[in-house]
């Protein structure tokens, strides 16, 4: 195997413009997201996957600057974009995450990269989003999404995929279908669905802050576990993006997916 990390960013966001550089602590949100992915044993290389727009220049920027891998391809068709960056940078499998994620788990990717090879599927998918909305229980918190794609499946995928929903999402056609695909989904011992930390707003963003603020260790990343426990200590931010949770879209994303 050589495993690489593809993360998704682009600057266009409707509600939070430009979040994935917004500063923590210092430091992009997406150099967090880099700096916690490179604690994952055996990953090959950390690409960032943007748009060749002018509006995402400052993320080509931020990458050459701070040494990270990065590539630059097609604003909408955006499995386009994975494939290509996929096939540059030479990875197999690719592991797909995106810019609004920053408690990405490096402990739960291994999980992932474990299950994805001794399954022998062609997608593990981490039990959270829309392709895990129906899983009863076992679900990790929104924001701690990551996919382990074969990429032979991923270049099926880019060859045969017509819907906008599937260019759009990248691996919708692999994971709805099963028959043409192996797909295996790492489910937790416990159900957090009900938790929210991602980033698509200014409430989210302050929630991911504050753990940053009191939890973050250049030399180890915090763990889900740590994040539970201070949010369990400090309920007054586990509150701070509540009004949010449950508005994520994923049934509507499903139903226009499955309707294709």
């Amino acid at each position: 195997m050589k495993p690489v990390a593809i993360i998704q960013a682009r600057m266009g966001s409707t509600r939070l413009p430009g979040k994935v550089l917004k500063p923590i602590l210092g430091r992009p949100m997406l150099w967090h997201i880099v700096h916690r992915l490179r604690f994952v044993h055996g990953l090959q290389n950390v690409v960032v996957a943007t748009s060749d727009m002018p509006q995402d220049e400052p993320i080509r920027q931020f990458c050459h600057a701070a040494n990270i891998s990065c590539f630059a391809g097609s604003e909408n068709d955006v499995l386009d974009r994975f494939y290509q960056a996929a096939r540059q940078f030479q990875g197999d499998p690719l592991i797909r995450l995106t810019g609004d994620c920053p408690f990405v788990e490096p402990k739960i990717i291994t999980e992932l990269l474990n299950l994805y090879q001794k399954s022998g599927a062609d997608h593990a998918g981490v039990a959270t989003g829309a392709g895990a909305i129906h899983l009863e229980g076992g679900r990790f918190p929104d924001g701690l999404d990551a996919e382990c794609i074969r990429f032979s499946a991923l270049e099926k995928a880019w060859r045969e995929a017509t819907a906008a929903s599937d260019r759009e999402h990248v691996t919708p056609y692999i994971w709805r279908n099963k028959k043409m695909f192996r797909c295996v989904v790492l489910k937790g011992q416990d159900d957090y669905s009900h938790l929210r930390w991602t980033v698509d707003n200014e409430s989210d963003f302050q929630l991911v802050t504050k753990v940053y603020e009191h939890l973050f260790r250049d030399e180890k990343p915090f763990l889900m576990e740590d994040i539970l426990r201070f949010l369990d200590r400090h309920p007054e931010i586990a509150d701070l993006n509540k009004a949010f949770i449950g508005r994520e879209g994923y049934q509507k994303l499903w139903n226009e997916e499955t309707e294709q």
